[in-house]
């Protein structure tokens, strides 16, 4: 779908045009945020702008209420889940307008029709192609460490990177299988870890296109559901969190209840948390789904 896979010099270079907007669209787990967190942190970015505002779609003009004491050099990262109106979008861009040169905005969205309000050619994100999944998970599930020296992993790497593509081969799952398999070289955790991403990916694989929340019965060993990401994870503060990737390598970690399960942490700054609640599904007799390895009785274990 997309045709352009740009390099992280692509938008600084972009910011110094007499445009004030570009746009950056892909599809979900594709690294938007990441790609655009990282140009924030490029010194050229840095030394140019005085601040970095970061809205979304739902608070887009609330800059209106407060945009008049902002002073110097802005930057302005938009994220938008949905479409906006035409007439909203003209609000705010005359607003910014007003507000002196020297404001640049940024829209980030999986959504292409966004890429209308830019004032450049928008950059597009394209997946990763199968061979280069293959190469990324290698490179990080073995490190430092030769794959040479170890040719049934790379058997069972190659197996893994199928698993990820079908689940469009998302960046964050790429990187939660890789760490945790790096940590333990072993045959026999290998794959295990791989049949546990197999029969996640064919158990969520129509639900979540669907909108339903994913179900991690499969990784923790019990019924649970967790909620898509959490973007005001305080909410949440409340509740025990644990890592997904320590859930995979040992269930029993999991605490008893409801809590925070955090699928992956950026190592690219701001340090990015993917958050999601997870519910039990233990007395859920909707889903009907009894858990691998045991038999049912009547009703979800």
């Amino acid at each position: 779908m997309f045709i352009f896979t740009p390099t992280t010099s692509c938008l600084p270079d972009t910011l110094k045009s007499k445009s004030s907007s570009a746009s950056c669209c892909s599809d979900a787990t594709t690294g938007k945020k990441s790609l655009v967190a990282h140009m924030c942190g490029d010194e050229r970015v840095r030394s140019s702008f005085s601040s970095v505002v970061h809205l979304n779609g739902d608070n887009l003009l609330r800059i209106l209420d407060h945009g008049r004491t902002m002073e110097g050099m802005i930057l302005i990262v938009i994220e938008f889940a949905s479409d906006v109106s035409d007439d909203d979008w003209k609000r705010f861009h005359s607003f910014v307008i007003t507000m002196g040169r020297g404001r640049k905005i940024i829209i980030i969205s999986k959504l292409e029709r966004l890429a209308r309000f830019g004032s450049v050619k928008p950059i597009f994100l394209s997946l990763l192609t199968d061979d280069e999944l293959r190469y990324l998970f290698k490179k990080l599930a073995f490190g430092s460490v030769d794959p040479a020296e170890h040719p049934r992993l790379v058997q069972i790497a190659d197996e893994f990177a199928k698993v990820l593509q079908n689940m469009e081969g998302s960046i964050v799952a790429t990187n939660l299988y890789a760490d945790v398999l790096r940590k333990n070289l072993n045959v026999q955790f290998w794959r295990c870890i791989l049949d546990k991403g197999r029969r996640y990916a064919n158990r969520n694989h129509k639900a979540v296109q669907q909108g339903h929340p994913p179900d991690i019965t499969d990784f923790a060993l019990c019924p649970l559901s967790m909620t898509h990401h959490i973007t005001d994870v305080s909410i949440k503060e409340e509740s025990p969190s644990v890592t997904l990737g320590k859930i995979l390598a040992d269930p029993s970690v999991r605490p008893k209840g409801d809590f925070t399960l955090i699928t992956w942490e950026s190592r690219i700054p701001p340090h990015k948390s993917f958050a999601h609640f997870v519910t039990s599904r233990a007395d859920d007799t909707h889903q009907g789904r009894a858990l691998p390895g045991r038999k049912r009785r009547g009703v979800p274990i």
